[in-house]
């Protein structure tokens, strides 16, 4: 069984500190630092932490996206390259270092021309088999059909292949109209899935077994931002809280627990287990700084607080 991410839209992450941010005035950024990022890329990294050897697509256009191949290949990532026209955006995100505030701010994504849609449905149809798990993460550019990802899980439908989706907005509307293994949507996005503004939680709890008995998911994992997370089965719910840690940065925090999640399932963990391992994963990306991931260190001490 491989493990393939696929990352549609990446970046190259640009993360920055600033003494006081204060408006009309130059001010003098410190501490940069650049980081591979987008979904796909962001589970593969973490997948790598957790020795867990898998293949990761990616566009690349321009000097950014060639840099960004050099940060992957820094981390012994060998990506696998589908050239595009358009430049690889990047994405910016400041600390004010008297405040303590983090400001992200994402570039829009480039359109991909059909062509080079196509080149990735043939790399996906040349390497993905039976039993494989494929990683659908990230937004896709709004130039992008919003069925895509839909696209692509059709386009497999007959490899027996483990769809794990992880976006927002329509994308993920459309991608649902596929059956998936496991999608992790947080509550804002579940609730757009049902139709909401808000659910509670009775609701949201019915609302992800209702998706586990119509087929459309074997596990719905729900990210409950710092309270953690509650992963519906037909087995149940179960939830897992998070621990008390002092939180640097946000970013990537959602794919490290997709990473942890996948980890989880390849060990043919009890649902209640990958739950944990997602969890864990999350978090300790929660304790890096700017743009950085979870190590293995800090991995390993949060499970220990969770237990």
């Amino acid at each position: 069984m491989k493990i393939i991410t696929l990352t549609v839209n990446p970046a190259l992450d640009k993360s920055a500190k600033v003494d006081g941010l204060v408006a009309n005035q130059k001010l003098k950024c410190h501490s940069i630092q650049y980081q591979p990022g987008g979904g796909g890329i962001n589970i593969s990294r973490m997948l790598k932490r957790l020795e867990v050897e898998n293949t990761c697509i990616v566009t690349s256009g321009g000097d950014t996206g060639k840099y960004l191949t050099t940060l992957l290949l820094k981390e012994n990532i060998q990506p696998k390259i589908i050239p595009v026209k358009e430049w690889t955006r990047e994405n910016l995100s400041v600390v004010d270092t008297k405040s303590g505030m983090q400001y992200r701010f994402g570039m829009p994504g480039n359109e991909l021309v059909k062509a080079e849609l196509d080149s990735i449905k043939n790399l996906l149809k040349e390497i993905v088999n039976n039993k494989d798990i494929l990683v659908l993460s990230g937004s896709l550019a709004e130039k992008i059909p919003s069925d895509y990802y839909a696209q692509l899980i059709k386009f497999l439908a007959n490899k027996n292949v483990k769809i794990i989706i992880d976006t927002s907005g329509l994308a993920l509307k459309e991608a649902l109209k596929e059956n998936v293994y496991l999608m992790k949507p947080n509550q804002r996005e579940l609730a757009q899935l049902a139709g909401k503004e808000f659910l509670s939680t009775a609701a949201q709890e019915a609302f992800a077994l209702e998706l586990i008995k119509l087929k459309k998911a074997i596990y719905v994992v729900v990210s409950l931002g710092a309270r953690g997370a509650f992963l519906a089965s037909s087995e149940g719910i179960f939830y897992k809280s998070t621990p008390s840690v002092l939180v640097k940065s946000t970013i990537g925090a959602g794919d490290s627990m997709v990473a942890g999640l996948i980890y989880g399932i390849q060990n043919e963990f009890s649902p209640e287990k990958i739950l944990k391992y997602g969890v864990a994963c999350g978090v300790a990306t929660t304790m890096s700084e700017g743009t950085n991931l979870g190590t293995m260190e800090n991995i390993d001490i949060v499970l220990k607080l969770m237990k």
